[in-house]
This record gives C-alpha cells, structure tokens and sequence, in this order.
C-alpha cells in the first residue's frame, strides 16, 4: 500500500542543448524536448494520474501539460511547486558545463560532473559547488533538502494507492536515488523525458526504477 509517483525529467532545453548549467534558470523546449515529452506522454498513458505537480519552471510545467493531455485523467494543469525545482548553481548558472565541472574537479582528478558525483558523492558535490561560489548564493545540501523534504512531505500526503506524476530535473532525480536507493547509479545522467517510480509510505521511500524511457514490463 503506497503512493505511486512517477517523476519525469522535462524534455530537452536549449541550455541542455548547449551544455550550459540549467538550475533555476529556464530556457524553452527545443523540437526534440516537445519530443521528448510527448515520448513520455504515450508511455504514461496508460497510468491514470490522480494527482500532478511539476517544478514552477516552464520546462517542467510545458512537459507536465504535454504528458495529462494524452493522459485518460480529467487533470490538464499541474500544481507547480518551487520546492520541486532543481538545484540552484548560484553563480555557475549559466556558464559552459564542461568548463565549470573541469575547473571544480581537476584539482581531484575528476573532470566531469558524473566523475565527481561517482568519486565523491552527489552531496558532497553539491556542498563544493556552494563552497566554490563566490557569493555563496549555490544551495548547499542541507538547503536542497530542506526544500525537496517539503515537497516529499506533500507527496506522502496524497491518498493511498493513487498515481501521481511529478515533473521536475535531472540533479532533483540524481538526489533522489543517491539518497534513497544508493545502489542505483546517481552518476548516470538522467535522459530526458526518462520516467523514475518511487514508492512512498508515510515512512520509507522505495526506488522502484530510475531513468527508464518505458515503463518495465515486471511493474
């Protein structure tokens, strides 16, 4: 008996496509982002949503939209909520992504974003990226947390055996697994428009499948 909720990564970006660091900064959809959605929008169809929020960016409130109207639920708008946002990079968003991640992790051998998350961990990184900014605006993890948490805490407060769809980011869904389901690989990107399960209980957060572009046959 748990809360079924399907998190989706929003469809590519323009900053995705540049490979420029995209937190609380926005940027629209590009073709294959509207694709990536509209993916996404058939393999759900056929989970009946009773719940939807996504992040209040427009990335994730245009994939969350694109995904209920193919989907067999009366809902055809999202909660947004901030506290689903993805991380805020502070003085890094914006800036050339594979620069920034070599600069932060040369001085350890570790010279992309997924070296320092598998040679380090996804908390850690997150507390050097708030070191390493100079006006200390970054989130730090207890800051992310802190937010993700209340979100969470909504989440767990939706009836019993209902499906709910969550649209929001690829750093929200590494936290995540790093947090709950250590096993899974957090330095995997997720793909987007890939679709991650959790199951939640007023208790525990099970990690039913992480960064899948169709729904797992055993499900």
């Amino acid at each position: 008996m748990a809360v079924k909720v399907y998190f989706v990564r929003h469809g590519q970006t323009y900053l995705n496509l540049y490979n420029r660091i995209q937190g609380w900064s926005d940027a629209p959809l590009t073709k294959k982002g509207l694709e990536d959605a509209k993916r996404a929008a058939q393999v759900l169809k056929p989970i009946k949503f009773d719940a939807a929020f996504s992040s209040d960016s427009s990335r994730a409130v245009i994939t969350a939209r694109t995904i209920l109207a193919a989907n067999p639920s009366s809902l055809t708008e999202p909660i947004t909520d901030p506290d689903f946002r993805e991380e805020f990079f502070g003085y890094f968003e914006g800036a050339d992504g594979a620069h920034t991640w070599d600069f932060l992790g040369r001085p350890l051998g570790l010279n992309t974003i997924s070296e320092m998350i598998a040679g380090l961990s996804m908390e850690k990184v997150r507390d050097m990226i708030h070191d390493a900014d100079p006006y200390g605006t970054a989130e730090d993890n207890v800051t992310f947390w802190q937010r993700l948490d209340r979100g969470f805490e909504r989440l767990r407060q939706q009836p019993d055996e209902t499906n709910v769809l969550v649209a929001s980011h690829g750093t929200v869904l590494r936290s995540i697994i790093s947090r709950f389901a250590p096993e899974m690989d957090s330095s995997a990107s997720p793909k987007n428009g890939s679709i991650t399960r959790l199951s939640l209980t007023p208790t525990d957060t099970k990690v039913d499948f992480f960064n899948q572009l169709t729904l797992p046959s055993n499900i």
